[in-house]
């Protein structure tokens, strides 16, 4: 299978809040972390209940509280591990906001992190 990502990903947790609509109409919002985070997507743990894959979805990093970001995801693969369910977002909507908010603060928060002395680097 070839890895059709755009750039580099940073594996990060920032707090997130998604809201979609079920099958049946209501809408359902989820609070969660991403796992990871990309220049046009990014993986995300949601505990207790997954969009379907197609569907479209709100997501809202909250990582800064005063400058919250939002954009509109398509769910693109789903991992059903019941101890550890995530999706997969695509950004259909909101990238270049995303880029510049999300997506560059993972970078500078990742670069400005030192190894842990029992990590083997």
């Amino acid at each position: 299978m070839q890895d059709r990502r755009q750039g580099g990903r940073y594996a990060i947790s920032f707090p997130i809040q998604i809201r979609w609509k079920d099958e049946a109409g209501n809408e359902v919002t989820e609070d969660g972390l991403t796992e990871n985070v990309g220049p046009a997507g990014t993986l995300v743990y949601l505990p207790r209940k997954l969009p379907t894959v197609g569907s479209k979805v709100n997501l809202t990093v909250t990582e800064n509280l005063d400058d919250p970001v939002t954009v509109t995801a398509q769910v693109i693969r789903l991992e059903r591990n019941a101890a550890h369910p995530q999706a997969a977002l695509n950004l259909v909507e909101g990238m270049r906001n995303w880029k510049k908010k999300v997506w560059e603060l993972a970078a500078e928060t990742i670069a400005g992190q030192e190894p842990e002395e029992t990590d083997d680097w």
